[in-house]
């Protein structure tokens, strides 16, 4: 029975980087972590490799890019009893050097498909098991990035986000179009578009759904973690280069198990029960390490282009 009453928190892409990082420092804190995951046997070898007590955490397939994927996971999660108390929107694909876009098995442009439409998916359909949950409070968190906001430092760099007025989703985001303001395809752009969405779908699922339910929904950017797999698709020479410059030249560099503690307080701590918000830690580290509550980039604060990007995202993944 002691199994039971444990905090169960899901967390995508918890295979390797900050996710498994989260993991790691939730299960310590004796919560029992779902590593929602593509691939089962690399997710299981990181648990090990970073300590997980084997009673810690259940492994469970998910692959974000595909819609079908999602509603099998979550059918699976609720096939197995648990309660579901925290839910870590984590997982990311960031692919800078494509020259034409992939698609998802849905025929959606795979960054966008993977980063924001699957996640939005899964935030919509376990929102129901997080209302079910007797816990005090539960939380559903979504990963953010500094690329996302153009006022910062660190989205200051070409190409800047831009979701237009969405029309490659009021098209219906198929071939040929692949960005979701119609334009032509940039793969970084993408990536950037991708994570403004899911902080406006942080912000909608607040306006939305807090006040009914007291579920709290927030969004951090955990520091810049210049060593994640999330550049593993970029030029050998950017992966070298990327940490020494984050940690010698902007002060940036935050490693992987410091991010994995911040993504674990906002998951667990009393002190972040604030929902609608972003915390951030600061572009340049503060000695003091103090988190702080953010401004969203002009984009992402932008209400009127929330409820258009919910309303769009629910066709495009057949919520409507």
């Amino acid at each position: 029975m002691e199994q039971r009453r444990k905090s169960t928190v899901v967390i995508t892409g918890a295979s390797s980087g900050v996710g498994l990082q989260a993991a790691k420092a939730l299960s310590q804190r004796g919560w029992h972590v779902v590593m929602a995951c593509r691939d089962l046997s690399k997710a299981e070898k990181a648990a090990q490799t970073v300590g997980m007590p084997q009673d810690s955490y259940t492994i469970m397939h998910i692959d974000l890019a595909s819609l079908e994927s999602v509603r099998q996971f979550v059918n699976n999660f609720r096939a197995s009893s648990r309660s579901l108390d925290a839910l870590v929107c984590n997982a990311a694909i960031y692919m800078p050097l494509l020259k034409e876009p992939l698609r998802s098995p849905e025929g959606f442009e795979l960054s966008v498909a993977t980063n924001h439409l699957g996640h939005f998916l899964l935030c919509n359909l376990m929102l129901e098991d997080l209302k079910n949950s007797s816990a005090a409070e539960r939380r559903l968190v979504i990963l953010g990035t500094v690329t996302h906001n153009p006022d910062e430092l660190g989205g200051k760099i070409p190409p800047r986000p831009d979701l237009g007025d969405l029309k490659g989703f009021a098209e219906g985001f198929k071939a040929p179009i692949a960005m979701i303001d119609g334009k032509k395809f940039e793969p970084v752009k993408a990536y950037k578009d991708s994570k403004v969405c899911n902080v406006l779908t942080m912000r909608e699922l607040h306006r939305r759904y807090h006040e009914s339910t007291g579920i709290v929904f927030s969004s951090l950017y955990p520091g810049c973690v210049a060593t994640t797999a999330l550049f593993r698709n970029h030029y050998p020479l950017f992966q070298k280069l990327f940490p020494v410059f984050q940690k010698y030249i902007t002060g940036g560099f935050v490693s992987q198990e410091l991010s994995g503690e911040r993504v674990a307080a906002v998951v667990a701590d009393p002190e972040y029960n604030q929902s609608g918000v972003y915390w951030s830690w600061g572009n340049r580290q503060k000695k003091d390490g103090k988190s702080f509550v953010q401004k969203v980039s002009p984009q992402a604060r932008d209400d009127e282009k929330a409820e258009r990007m919910w309303d769009l995202s629910t066709k495009l993944v057949g919520l409507a």
